[in-house]
């Protein structure tokens, strides 16, 4: 579904970003990518979802090459892609409802439609009673759970969140761990970049990728199976 094959990232200003990066994220797998801040993770997500392209090697989502790909066919394939990130993102003059709703009104869908998956979608999060909060009115955690159901408004095949619990307390950090790993249940699959080893470390059977300078330097998936982050 998701593959990157010897893939490199420089830019002008701050050089390398990626070196050699080859991996493949399997239909509805769970993976977490974890380094040091400027390992490159982000990097990864941000040419996952084709808002960058590598400096050399090929991106592969869902049928798409970065080396290929048109314009129009980026809008197409981030319908399949869900996006959380760890500061929300959120409008902040809109309503929960409204913010869900909105990434379904920008791709054309029928005014019906919209209000049912809205009402579905947070109702999956938890936030059925907090439909008309605005962002300001929300705990953190209940922010994120929005941002999360906006992602899964085209019903994506994969969930890419990039630190989704670094603003937040360990309460709701645990809450919305829960809240990916019950999706990912359904099907979907999860990336889920984090400084938070605590995450990894208690859930032994997820794969882990771990990042350093650019590089991998641990695959549970390539390491006979098991979590965990490399042991020096």
């Amino acid at each position: 579904m998701i593959r990157l094959d010897d893939v490199y990232k420089e830019y002008p200003r701050t050089g390398a970003a990626l070196s050699g990066v080859s991996f493949e994220l399997r239909k509805g797998e769970f993976c977490f990518l974890v380094g040091h801040s400027g390992a490159g993770k982000s990097t990864i997500l941000r040419l996952i979802h084709m808002g960058d392209r590598p400096t050399r090697g090929e991106v592969r989502v869902s049928g798409y090459s970065s080396s290929r790909i048109r314009p129009r066919e980026i809008a197409i394939l981030r319908r399949k892609i869900g996006y959380v990130f760890q500061d929300f993102r959120l409008l902040q003059d809109r309503t929960a409802a409204a913010n869900v709703a909105f990434a379904m009104e920008v791709t054309g869908v029928r005014p019906n439609v919209i209000r049912t998956k809205t009402g579905k979608l947070l109702a999956q999060v938890g936030l059925a009673a907090k439909a008309e909060s605005l962002p300001t009115e929300l705990s953190g955690g209940e922010r994120q759970r929005v941002a999360i159901a906006r992602a899964l408004a085209h019903d994506p095949l994969v969930l890419l969140a990039d630190e989704p619990t670094g603003n937040l307390d360990e309460r709701a950090t645990w809450a919305i761990f829960d809240l990916f790993r019950d999706i990912n249940t359904l099907g979907t699959a999860v990336l889920l970049a984090t400084h938070n080893l605590a995450l990894v470390h208690k859930n032994p059977k997820f794969r882990v990728i771990e990042m350093d300078h650019g590089r991998i330097v641990f695959d549970s998936a390539a390491d006979g199976g098991g979590s965990g982050v490399r042991r020096s």
